[in-house]
């Protein structure tokens, strides 16, 4: 064999063998964005001495949902409503537990709602915690749509929320989370009885995948990110240049939204959410606050509830 021919033998052996990685990649990010890895709940709210309820709900398609239902404390002569928190990509009601391997490679690092939840139940609001579809230990309906289906687990979960005798219907407010955040915006054109939202880091879902895929793959992203949106589309989702959530944040009517959004974020950007406000009809901010990464965007609300509780407590009527 000339020597020709073996360069060019090595070549395709080579070529092969990128391909192949870079299927390999596309296809675990795939299957993340079709059907998410499980986090099991590693805390309940017992844990912060917190009184609980375990609940099942179902969302507006019929979905069942698991969740807990957190009320204020009895002593608490405060009338501060109830706040619906709404977890991210591939998170559950706790929050990110940032332990599996993608987590680890990506430079995830752990998100803790359950912390949030017992600032805001120890200044006086009930708390409603849950699981998305597809997330915790609620039931599955792949693929991810990125807060369009998911908006139907919200309006179940206002909708449980008006059916207790203890919770005022006026006074519900949402704090939304990445995905959770997207799901949110994609809510509020379709009922009034959010009184108020927050929007931490919502994304448009083309801008957070090239931001991701670029962080971690570098310029090998500009082939992974196609084969998983061929992927993606195959087990039933859409392009995701059709996901545009700041469309559905012009249909946010009387509610105000405060948007959160970190400096540092290279897998969103200020400028998605910065559309996203400038779509709002009542638009707070954006907050953007000083962050190393996404994580510590979402931190920081974690950090500062008394930024949500002061943002409801305005916007709640008396």
């Amino acid at each position: 064999m000339s020597l020709f021919r073996r360069v060019l033998r090595l070549l395709f052996l080579l070529g092969g063998f990128i391909a192949g990685v870079i299927t390999a990649v596309a296809a675990i990010f795939a299957k993340r964005a079709i059907t998410p890895p499980r986090q099991r709940l590693w805390a309940t709210p017992a844990d912060l001495g917190m009184a609980y309820e375990d609940v099942q709900f179902p969302a507006q398609d019929g979905v069942r949902l698991s969740g807990w239902f957190v009320p204020a404390p009895a002593e608490s002569q405060r009338k501060g409503g109830t706040v619906v928190l709404v977890h991210g990509w591939p998170w559950n009601r706790l929050g990110e537990a940032a332990a599996d391997p993608i987590s680890t490679l990506s430079g995830a690092s752990p998100v803790d709602l359950l912390r949030l939840a017992y600032a805001l139940q120890q200044d006086g609001f009930h708390v409603f915690m849950f699981d998305l579809r597809n997330h915790g230990e609620s039931a599955a309906q792949s693929p991810i749509t990125f807060g369009i289906q998911e908006s139907n687990d919200v309006l179940g979960a206002l909708a449980y929320l008006h059916g207790r005798s203890d919770v005022d219907a006026q006074r519900i407010g949402v704090i939304g989370f990445s995905m959770g955040a997207n799901t949110l915006l994609y809510t509020l054109p379709q009922t009034k009885n959010v009184r108020a939202a927050i929007a931490v880091q919502p994304t448009t879902p083309k801008v957070f995948a090239h931001g991701m895929a670029q962080y971690m793959t570098g310029p090998l992203s500009t082939l992974i990110v196609p084969l998983i949106e061929m992927m993606y589309q195959a087990a039933g989702g859409q392009r995701f240049s059709a996901y545009q959530p700041s469309f559905a944040a012009a249909g946010a009517g009387d509610t105000p939204v405060l948007y959160v959004q970190g400096k540092g974020d290279t897998w969103g950007s200020m400028e998605d959410v910065a559309r996203m406000a400038a779509a709002t009809p009542h638009a707070s901010g954006p907050l953007f606050v000083d962050s190393i990464n996404r994580f510590g965007g979402y931190q920081y609300l974690v950090d500062n509830p008394k930024i949500a509780t002061a943002f409801f407590e305005q916007h709640f009527p008396e």
